[in-house]
Order: C-alpha cells, then sequence, then structure tokens
C-alpha cells in the first residue's frame, strides 16, 4: 500500500449525504496523518467544502497528497498547492473545451505537478471516446509539454520523480 484514496467530496449528482462524505473524508485524510501515506482527493463540485476541510486537517497535522484528476479552478489549485499539495492533470487537459484548465497547466510548478489516464476514464485526445489505458499517459504528457512550452523527457522524467517523492513507499 502506497497511498489513500482516491477519497474526497463528490457533490455532482448530489444523491449522497454531504456529512457522511466529509465524515469519511476527514478519516481518509486523518489516516494520511498517521501513516505518512499520501492521500488521493477526488472532489467534484465541491470546491469550498474541500478546501475548507483540507485546510482545517492541514491545520490539525499535515499530510501528503495530491488533487486527482484535477478539473477545479484556478483558484483553487493555488490554495491546494499552498496546502502543499500536488496537483494531478489528466486526458482531461487535451480536451477542446478544456480552456481554464490548459490555462491553469500552463502555471502550475513543475516540481508539484503529476500526471494520470484516470484509466479507464477520460482517454485524452487522439483516443477520445475509447477506453482509457494506462499507455495513453504519454499522449496527455506530450499534449502537456507543447501546452507549457517544455521538453516532453524533462517534464517526464520530473513528473516521475514528483510520483516517486510523493509517493515514497513506491519502488523507482
Amino acid at each position: 500500500m502506497i497511498g489513500i484514496g482516491e477519497t474526497g467530496l463528490d457533490y455532482y449528482y448530489d444523491k449522497s449525504d454531504r456529512t457522511r462524505q466529509q465524515d469519511s473524508f476527514r478519516r481518509h485524510i486523518q489516516a494520511s496523518q498517521q501513516t505518512g501515506l499520501p492521500v488521493i482527493v477526488h472532489t467534484r463540485d465541491a470546491e469550498d467544502d474541500t478546501l475548507a476541510l483540507l485546510g482545517e486537517e492541514v491545520g490539525r497535522a499535515a499530510f501528503p497528497g495530491v488533487i486527482h484528476c484535477f478539473t477545479a479552478s484556478d483558484d483553487f489549485a493555488r490554495k491546494a498547492l499552498d496546502l502543499g499539495l500536488y496537483i494531478s492533470i489528466s486526458g482531461i487537459v487535451t480536451f477542446k473545451n478544456a480552456a481554464d484548465l490548459q490555462a491553469t497547466a500552463k502555471w502550475l510548478p513543475q516540481d508539484r505537478l503529476l500526471i494520470e489516464t484516470d484509466s479507464p476514464f477520460l482517454a485524452p485526445v487522439p483516443h477520445r471516446g475509447k477506453t482509457g489505458e494506462p499507455a495513453f499517459v504519454a499522449d496527455t504528457l506530450a499534449y502537456l509539454a507543447e501546452l507549457r512550452g517544455e521538453d516532453s523527457d524533462t517534464l517526464a522524467a520530473a513528473t516521475s520523480a514528483n510520483f516517486y517523492r510523493l509517493f515514497s513507499k513506491a519502488a523507482p
């Protein structure tokens, strides 16, 4: 076991009791605080509550973590980074309608950036509409490197190093 989650708050369909979600999320963060394992944070249509809960828990004790499959606002990204979290970008960044995410992805600090597939979901362009698979992370990487004006090999090395720094129990 190298991490805790995916856990967090999802208000998109609003069919789950929010208080129960918050309690469960808090318990997962507390497990991260006790074990040092990073928490993998999911948030959807719950930015304010997610930030409030993360802030409260960081105030009690620091913990490592990543905002998984980031699609939130620029402001959310800045506040998550201020709390010490990493940001992980998925294939969504390659979508035509993802201008806000693309703008955020351009400025994210390279040393706090991860890239993911969210497989089997969210296959990047040119695989959009297909079942996602881990190999497609290379397409997201190539797009992100071009978007940021960075060399793809350099970005790959940086995001791999970030992964091993965050998930310190993973063997490089």
